[in-house]
């Protein structure tokens, strides 16, 4: 099937893959005037003299906005909010069938910072928790930033966050197949933007040591030239070798593989070049660094990609559903570290014994798994304090 023509043909069909749904009857002089006006009137003076009654008394307990620019959509890049939206509310649709949250797409008409916060923040009262999405770096780490700080519901950012939970999840797997310790791991992670930076931030909180990020000009280093203020920031907890030169030069002898940058950046001879048993996710979509059947040609042992028509599909809808499933369920002022770190537990440990080579993290589809991280989740949020019942 070609999914292109063919997902264009459904959106056609389909005109929007989410909708509104009553959950009250409104069919009588009683169900109106117990739903709406008169009887409405009193939930909403009990939200006067308590704000909070807003998550008893009303659905905002269970909804998140999936919040976009449009300025790094897929890997598509800065196409503006409109030609974000049929992502955002796929995003939107996943949201609900894998966690029951009530989700919508707001695509924002601005790439100012100031101006994209305090649009959050002037609705932030309808919603229950905040979904960052498909925003550029470097302006996203401010905007997630800023908004955890001045908002007193969850704010999770998933192309960092997500994609760093999911990928430490496979990547803990991986290394059990080949048989090698998360801190003995040599590192190399080609793309240095939102995504990049959060996965090597997360990894070294997990013990791994040896990391080395890379952007379109070759390894980043301290002193190096161009780079922006938080790749800066971490050349100066990366890369304690002092490795400098290519992508072609970083991989030489490295374990671990982490791409999430642009199509067919690495070459066979690359992944020929690392470490035996080597690891290699290559992650752009919806074209690969490198195809998986190249990548095991060339030697690699365990190869994961971001497409669900291969084995080992690194994706963050097993993470965003069942995280915030369970952040809402406990009230959550925050997404911890420790709450994600328990997400990036579940979705490992879920895999059990079937663990293997072609096997090292759930299907996406598999609902069982956004349960296990649901629960994890919440469980994580009441030892952390995070949560507020």
């Amino acid at each position: 099937m070609n999914y292109r023509l063919e997902s264009l043909k459904k959106h056609a069909e389909w005109r929007g893959k989410i909708e509104t749904k009553v959950r009250v009857p409104v069919d009588s002089r009683e169900a109106l005037s117990l739903a709406y006006t008169p009887g409405v009137a009193e939930p909403c003076l009990a939200i006067k003299e308590d704000p909070e009654k807003s998550f008893e008394l009303t659905r905002r307990w269970n909804t998140v906005p999936v919040i976009t620019d449009g300025t790094a959509v897929l890997g598509l890049g800065d196409i503006g909010p409109e030609a974000g939206m049929p992502v955002m509310e796929g995003k939107c649709a996943l949201f609900k069938a894998y966690g029951d949250v009530d989700a919508f797409p707001i695509c924002i008409k601005s790439k100012d910072v100031d101006e994209i916060v305090h649009t959050v923040k002037l609705i932030s009262g309808s919603f229950g928790g905040i979904n960052l999405e498909d925003i550029a770096a470097p302006r996203c780490f401010e905007i997630e930033a800023r908004l955890k700080r001045e908002l007193d519901i969850p704010v999770f950012h998933d192309d960092q966050h997500g994609t760093a939970v999911v990928m430490a999840a496979a990547l803990i797997n991986a290394a059990k197949v080949v048989d090698k310790e998360l801190e003995n791991l040599k590192i190399v992670i080609n793309g240095a933007g939102a995504a990049g930076i959060a996965i090597a931030k997360y990894l070294l909180k997990l013990g791994v040591g040896d990391i080395v990020l890379c952007d379109k000009s070759g390894a980043i280093y301290k002193g190096a030239e161009g780079i922006n203020p938080a790749q800066a920031a971490m050349a100066e907890v990366t890369n304690r070798r002092g490795v400098k030169g290519t992508l072609a030069d970083a991989m030489r002898g490295a374990d671990v593989f982490i791409g999430v940058s642009a199509p067919g950046c690495v070459s066979r001879e690359m992944v020929e070049s690392m470490a035996p048993r080597a690891i290699v996710f290559s992650c752009a979509n919806p074209v690969p660094e490198i195809s998986r059947k190249a990548a095991l040609e060339a030697g690699a042992a365990v190869v994961g990609t971001g497409s669900s028509e291969n084995p080992n599909q690194i994706n963050n809808v097993l993470v965003f559903p069942g995280l915030f499933r369970g952040a809402l369920d406990v009230r959550a002022k925050d997404i911890n570290f420790e709450m994600m770190l328990a997400a990036s537990r579940a979705i490992a440990d879920y895999v059990g014994d079937k663990l293997s080579a072609d096997f090292i993290l759930p299907y996406a589809y598999d609902k069982g798994a956004h349960v296990a991280v649901a629960q994890a989740v919440a469980v994580a949020a009441a030892k952390s304090g995070a949560a507020r019942r």
